[in-house]
């Protein structure tokens, strides 16, 4: 772990960003499109995910599903919802929070910092991971994209999650694991940041990100809030 500058305010406030940083969607989507794609009679669901990396209808969009059978010519009239189904049934099963993350939480916890979730992912999605990851507990609220109807790097997820939990942006402090997504917008808005390095499938520098702290692993988070 690395700190880039000190701080004095009290912290009020943790803001936690969902996928990949307190479990890792990127190997359960992974698990979902191969047993999609043995399910429509292919083998590759590294080739099906990329679909999902696309930028054409978004990381969690069914409509990649739907490309993907239209570009191998299978019917999609005829598996097209089973397919979906398959796809959100198996990449939930397969939501476990990283090593650490419980206990992690259980004591940030009992040293009374409140706790709340800022994601891209729908209200319902978001609500069903953190109860199979067991960490629905920990968190006094959520921001989610149906509530603001604007993803990050957008300021307005951060600003009403402070809303929300009664905190300043100086008071705040964001763990995430997206230098884009996260990161950047949270120093702009003067909020404190830690880059969960750990949790980063896509940066292709990971060494220079400009947040506060660097974690490898969450277990480092207690201590490192000290420091703040």
């Amino acid at each position: 772990m690395n700190s880039t500058k000190d701080h004095q305010t009290p912290v009020t406030a943790l803001l936690f960003d969902m996928d990949n940083t307190l479990f890792d969607l990127v190997e359960a989507q992974i698990a979902a499109c191969q047993a999609v794609v043995e399910l429509v009679g292919h083998d590759n669901g590294e080739e099906l995910f990329s679909y999902f990396l696309s930028p054409t209808y978004g990381f969690e969009s069914h409509e990649n599903i739907r490309q993907y059978l239209n570009e191998h010519n299978i019917p999609a009239d005829n598996m097209y919802r089973m397919a979906c189904h398959v796809y959100e049934t198996v990449k939930l099963q397969h939501i476990y929070p990283y090593e650490g993350v419980f206990e992690t939480l259980q004591s940030l916890l009992t040293r009374n910092y409140p706790m709340g979730i800022v994601t891209d992912a729908h209200s319902r999605d978001a609500t069903l991971r953190l109860e199979k990851a067991g960490l629905l507990p920990f968190f006094c609220c959520m921001v989610s994209y149906d509530m603001v109807k604007v993803k990050k790097p957008a300021h307005e997820p951060f600003l009403f999650a402070l809303e929300m939990m009664k905190s300043s942006p100086s008071e705040a402090v964001l763990i995430g694991d997206s230098p884009r997504r996260d990161i950047e917008p949270c120093r702009n808005l003067g909020i404190r940041t830690v880059y969960a390095r750990y949790g980063d499938r896509f940066s292709c520098d990971r060494d220079n990100v400009p947040a506060d702290f660097v974690i490898d692993t969450i277990a480092e988070l207690p201590e490192i809030l000290l420091d703040f």
